[in-house]
């Protein structure tokens, strides 16, 4: 199973004054299984692509393929493809509306047209995987924390069992406590469910930390492609379209120019602490 993006363009009010060029020739490829971060900048077109990826948006030109399949061939089926590439939009509780949180989760599978037993079941195992609490099953969702509400509507995508899972800042107003469950639990689902995870996010500690592979949108072409490591070496050239390495990336500098033999690529505090240790011998 892979996703293809081949040249991929898209222009927002294509045929007025107003035209946006979103997307420019953007290509990219990803694999089955993968863990996958997008960052940008506000207006860099990385929310533009996710919403190409299950065909909530088609392209001005240029083709996505799904498992080798043109999502853009006349009888090709967007609503199975809406089922095998989940998306949860930034802030999802507010799209939290049944009476329970139990029901909300129901709500996907019941839109597949699968019959109550079957509906139940994968709300029951979506809930269960993103580690909701039995006891709040039943309750209304406005009762809920923040990161509480965002576990419900991941599990509500999840209950429609999707292949790929895409995510637009999911952390987005969640404090640090509750930004690292929701990775955690995002790394977790990764490892032990099998489906690919694709990331848009604001924050460079999080992608460091948990993304396989990054991509890089600027002015709506893809700036750069790579591990976290191969993409952060290149910080000055992403301070200078307004993004920035993670913090350990910085410091790692500074170290290095006093001195200390530590190594360039760590991105993460724990690889920071190894080599800061290394260096100084013990």
């Amino acid at each position: 199973m892979s996703i293809i993006v081949d040249k991929v363009s898209y222009c927002y009010s294509e045929d007025s004054a107003y035209k946006v060029q979103a997307l420019k020739e953007v290509s990219l490829t990803i694999e089955d299984g993968e863990f996958i971060g997008i960052i940008g900048h506000t207006g860099s077109g990385k929310s533009t692509l996710i919403q190409h990826l299950n065909g909530l948006l088609k392209a001005t030109s240029g083709h996505i393929y799904y498992n080798g399949q043109d999502i853009y061939d006349e009888d090709y089926n967007l609503k199975d493809l809406r089922n095998k590439v989940g998306m949860v939009f930034q802030y999802p509780e507010h799209q939290l509306f049944e009476t329970t949180n139990f029901e909300d989760v129901c709500f996907g599978p019941k839109n597949q047209g699968l019959d109550k037993k079957e509906i139940e079941l994968r709300a029951f195992e979506a809930l269960r995987n993103v580690h909701f609490p039995e006891e709040l099953f039943y309750q209304p969702p406005f009762d809920l924390s923040g990161g509480q509400k965002r576990r419900v509507a991941i599990a509500g995508v999840l209950a429609m069992h999707p292949e790929v899972l895409i995510l637009d800042e999911p952390t987005a107003g969640l404090d640090p406590a509750g930004r690292d469950e929701i990775l955690g639990l995002l790394a977790q689902m990764k490892r032990e469910l099998g489906i690919t995870i694709i990331l848009v996010s604001h924050s460079m500690e999080d992608v460091a930390e948990y993304v396989d592979r990054l991509f890089v949108m600027n002015g709506g072409e893809l700036m750069y492609e790579g591990a976290p490591k191969d993409v952060f070496r290149h910080y000055k050239e992403l301070e200078e379209v307004g993004l920035a390495a993670p913090q350990v990336t910085y410091l790692m500098h500074e170290l290095k120019e006093k001195g200390l033999n530590v190594d360039l690529d760590a991105t993460t505090v724990d690889e920071a602490k190894q080599t800061i240790l290394a260096a100084l011998g013990r």
